[in-house]
């Protein structure tokens, strides 16, 4: 292999021609500021064109399902081996997908159940096992010695079979006794005159006739085989009476090769992977189809305001215009039972409010009517309308384990499976390590114990010791699933390949970093390519090489302005070299002393949280920080917004999530002070390449007003929707507007290639023909924000909403940039631009944001914080879940969870402003600020990093 991977003009998006070596076998940092292009050389370019080479590499009959790929816009990349991109998105939908499943911990879980796994019967408490030939001869030869013996095994005869038939089929085998109802029959003697035998309860045929003598070992041992296979896994040995001629039974030893409770004859399915599978109907609860959860209607979302009165629309699901006929049916109702139809709901009778809800023998209440429209559930809008009163239900028949009660009763060391995938990576661990097997057991299972200890070690490695196996996927943030993808890469244990990571820090607390850093140089040492897009200093500390892309965004970026190692990027004159050594100072925002106005959150209670107080600051920025795992997200979003939610709108947004957990608490106060709560997360903007920054922020309405305007649309007879790429007009049908199609790549991801129709340019050529300026529409598109402002300098609409873009770091973004190809940073950045620009005049908000910085080079977190500070300047309150210190050290007030990730976190370990953070003594976080945190940390960050707050 080649030392180095070489690249020689690259021009792809915004990069100039550049050329760059990066070693191989090496860790290399991509930074510089947001839009540089980092991405596009790292993805964009050399992953790119590593794929489509091995594309090219296939045979002629599978690039015949395969649409040739474009080539990226490089003279020559040499040197390039197998790649492997890792980027931030997470895009599982499913919530049957769980961190156990996509990590396959889940899958080597089944197969250890399935070998090792002992079946308990819950009605006796014995262990249920299956009979051998070898244990049932021990228990056998374990009677007294000379013990008289009967083989025999159960003959099971249908109605077509006659006596005559069972006698010749017996005989023709070697059989000569059966022992009918307890009856001994000697087959040979039938002829004279003895009674038909087959209609006895049951037939036991002998096998053999011997004493219990371990002599005879060899014997009794073939009698039973013989009488296990003849039986179809069954066999009864009979105890009779000594002495000359005796038949009689004195004890009776069944013996079954299936899994049967001897005490209550119960019969267990033989454990197999699928039947602890919750994906499979042969593991999945037949209840909640291994959802874990049912969907049950909710009164408070039937019933959303208890204050209207019944005229007023107090029974939400009537209130659609198609449904007047129910209210006709409640007016009738109400006047032939004397129920006041202007009373609040609150204030009806509770007999009455219950005949309303579940009916009686001459009315139909609102649940039997929601019930009976189940029935045409598969229409779309009537599922959508059903869902909007559901919501998710803990199955009470698996109480939440997703599997059928016959997985359940199986354990490995006590436990169930399911027990075990809802502890946390690290707990999982720390079991499998002291699990009791018996030797045989473990020989049989070392295999799968060992390739299940190596992924566990790679997840809790890569900072996700905090998560439960049963943790849905989707709920994972993209930093989550970016490790989650990386800690599989580990496991499949390659070398000599490329790995491409898209700031894999994200989601990082600073404690976590140095020991992710330590798994990257891992795979390095491996004889791995580590290529990473990322802005954290404590990385480009760890790296071999440094690439500084820039000097600014977009047009302005796209050049190598700094190539080297960590000492000489402190002594390089670049925007990330003069703040890392401090030799450029930043500027803090000024801080606020939290007002009168208080959220309080009281006994909040969900996952790892117990009965948390959290008080935050309205009119203030507050930052929510702590280790990964501590249960910061639990306690903002899975907590806090759900309350406001609940309590401002009465709904949650919880009820989109099929078997989540919506935790609980005691008392939310000062919810008076707000009108309205925004989560702004990282969420996509679009799923289609049709979304794009400028019709998010509702500027490309006069744009299209713009174009619609000129000479030529005019005497065309277009109007603005001819201009607009999603509806029909004069958008290409081809592919619809999006300017590309989607390529199934059948065994590998899906690929986009431009429209062959309007060679990615959306609209069809009479409408390219329209220009303003000198640009047609599609040229437009194609503007940065900055370039766009430039160019729209006098069209104040434009302008306007575009500025709040520059502002918040995403100057460097294409107007028509496709809404699949944002980073969730720049997603979230996106809804702060829309949020900046609608918050005048409506009302007191709380916006709550996780990760902002997600993306943003070390010069420009200070620039994302000050435009945080106008919405705090508006009297809106702000919460961020953060790590970057810059950040932290800039809020108002900081609730910093821990000390520990899971079990060891879970409460608030300080808070108040960062000097009280600083002071505490079991705060990580603390020890960060005070730069004790991490080895050479002062070395990146001084004030240079940081700034210098207006207050000292």
């Amino acid at each position: 292999m080649a030392d180095a991977i070489r690249v020689f003009g690259a021009r792809q998006h915004n990069l100039k021609g550049i050329d760059l070596e990066i070693p191989r076998r090496a860790l290399t940092v991509l930074t510089g500021p947001s839009g540089s292009g980092k991405s596009s050389l790292a993805f964009d370019t050399i992953y790119a064109e590593g794929q489509r080479r091995y594309i090219e590499s296939l045979s002629t009959y599978a690039k015949q399902f395969l649409e040739r790929m474009e080539k990226p816009a490089v003279e020559r990349l040499e040197g390039v081996s197998p790649s492997v991109a890792i980027d931030q998105r997470n895009t599982v939908q499913t919530s049957r997908s769980t961190v156990g499943t996509v990590t396959e911990v889940y899958d080597y879980m089944r197969l250890l159940w399935a070998r090792v796994g002992r079946t308990w019967c819950p009605a006796c408490g014995v262990h249920v096992i299956p009979d051998t030939v070898t244990s049932a001869v021990d228990a056998l030869l374990g009677l007294e010695p000379g013990t008289r013996l009967v083989v025999t095994f159960p003959l099971e005869l249908s109605g077509e079979i006659t006596h005559a038939m069972a006698v010749s089929n017996l005989q023709e085998q070697g059989y000569v006794r059966v022992r009918a109802d307890g009856r001994e029959v000697y087959l040979p003697d039938l002829g004279t005159g003895e009674e038909d035998f087959t209609a006895a309860d049951e037939l036991l045929v002998v096998v053999d006739r011997l004493v219990a003598d371990p002599a005879d070992r060899e014997r009794l041992a073939d009698a039973l085989a013989a009488a296990f296979a003849e039986g179809e896994g069954h066999a009864v040995a009979l105890e009779v009476e000594r002495g000359e001629g005796g038949t009689g039974v004195t004890a009776r030893h069944p013996f079954t090769e299936s899994f049967r409770c001897a005490g209550c004859g119960r019969d267990f399915p033989e454990p197999r992977p699928s039947l602890f599978s919750f994906n499979s109907p042969a593991g999945a609860c037949p209840t909640c189809r291994g959802f874990g959860a049912t969907l049950e209607y909710d009164e408070d979302l039937m019933i959303p305001d208890p204050t209207r009165t019944l005229a007023g629309g107090a029974l939400d699901p009537w209130e659609a215009p198609r449904y007047s006929r129910q209210r006709q049916r409640l007016r009738d109702y109400a006047e032939e039972r004397g129920i006041p139809m202007d009373e609040p709901w609150e204030s009806l009778p509770e007999e009455t409010r219950l005949d309303l809800l579940e009916g009686t023998d001459d009315f139909q209440g609102v649940l039997p009517f929601l019930r009976s429209r189940e029935s045409k559930k598969y229409k779309r809008y009537i599922r959508v309308y059903l869902r909007g009163y559901q919501l998710p239900v803990r199955c009470r028949d698996c109480g939440g384990a997703r599997l059928r009660p016959e997985a359940l009763n199986v354990r490995v060391g006590g436990r169930t499976i399911s027990g075990v995938a809802a502890l946390t990576v690290e707990e999982v661990r720390a079991w499998l390590d002291g699990v009791e097997l018996e030797p045989f057991e473990r020989k049989v299972a070392e295999r799968v114990l060992g390739e299940l200890s190596d992924r566990l070690r790679f997840l809790d490695e890569v900072g996700l010791g905090y998560l439960t196996l049963d943790r849905q996927a989707r709920t994972l943030s993209g930093g989550e699933m970016q490790r989650i993808r990386l800690a599989s890469c580990l496991g499949s244990r390659l070398v000599e390949t490329l790995y491409v990571l898209d700031e894999p820090t994200i989601g990082l607390h600073p404690h976590d970093v140095d020991r992710f850093l330590g798994v990257l140089s891992g795979l390095r040492d491996g004889g791995n390519t580590v290529l990473m897009v990322e802005h954290e200093p404590e990385a480009m500390r760890r790296a071999d090489r440094i690439v500084e892309l820039g000097p600014g965004a977009g047009e302005r970026g796209g050049r190598v302005v700094f190539e080297g190692d960590w000492d000489g990027l402190l002594e390089a004159d670049t925007v990330t070299g003069r703040l890392l050594a401090g030799r450029e100072e930043g500027k803090l925002r000024k801080r606020r002393e939290p007002g009168k106005r208080w959220l309080a959150l009281r006994g909040a209670t969900l996952h790892n949280l117990e009965d948390v107080d959290a008080r935050i600051p309205l009119g203030a920025l507050t930052v929510v920080t702590g280790v990964s795992g501590s249960g910061k997200s639990t306690l903002v979003h899975d907590l806090l917004f759900h309350a406001l939610e609940r309590e401002l709108h009465g709904t949650t947004s919880a009820r989109e999530h099929l078997g989540e957990e919506t935790g609980t608490y005691r008392v939310l106060e000062g919810v008076g002070a707000l009108d309205d709560v925004v989560l702004v997360d990282q969420s996509p903007i679009g799923r289609t390449p049709r979304s794009n920054p400028v019709t998010y922020i509702k500027a490309f309405d006069p744009i299209r007003e713009l174009f619609a305007e000129q000479p030529l649309s005019r005497s065309r007879g277009y109007a603005p929707g001819h201009f607009s790429f999603n509806v029909k007009g004069g958008r290409c049908e081809v592919c619809k507007g999006a300017g590309e199609e989607e390529v199934d790549m059948v065994f590998m991801a899906d690929v986009s290639t431009p429209c062959e129709a309007c060679g990615g340019k959306r609209y069809g050529d009479e409408i390219l023909e329209v220009e303003y300026r000198g640009l047609s529409i599609h040229d437009v598109l194609q503007l940065t924000v900055d370039e766009a402002i430039r160019f729209f300098l006098r069209q104040d609409r434009v302008g306007q909403a575009l500025w709040q873009l520059q502002r918040v770091g995403l100057g460097y973004l294409r107007l028509g940039q496709p809404a699949t190809t944002l980073s969730g940073g720049e997603a979230q950045r996106l809804k702060v631009a829309r949020e900046l620009a609608s918050s005048a005049g409506s009302g007191r908000r709380l916006y709550i944001l996780d990760e902002p910085t997600v993306g943003l080079g070390v010069g420009e977190v200070g620039q994302l914080v000050r435009v945080l500070d106008e919405l705090v300047a508006a009297g809106h309150g702000v919460v961020v879940v953060e790590h970057d210190l810059e950040v932290i050290r800039s809020a108002d007030w900081i609730l910093d969870l821990g000390p520990g990730a899971a079990a060891e976190g879970g409460r608030i370990v300080a808070e108040g402003p960062p000097d009280a953070i600083v002071a505490a003594p079991e705060s990580r976080t603390g020890a960060y600020l005070r730069g004790e945190g991490a080895r050479d940390v002062q070395r990146f960050a001084g004030p240079g990093c940081f700034g210098k707050s207006e207050q000292g």
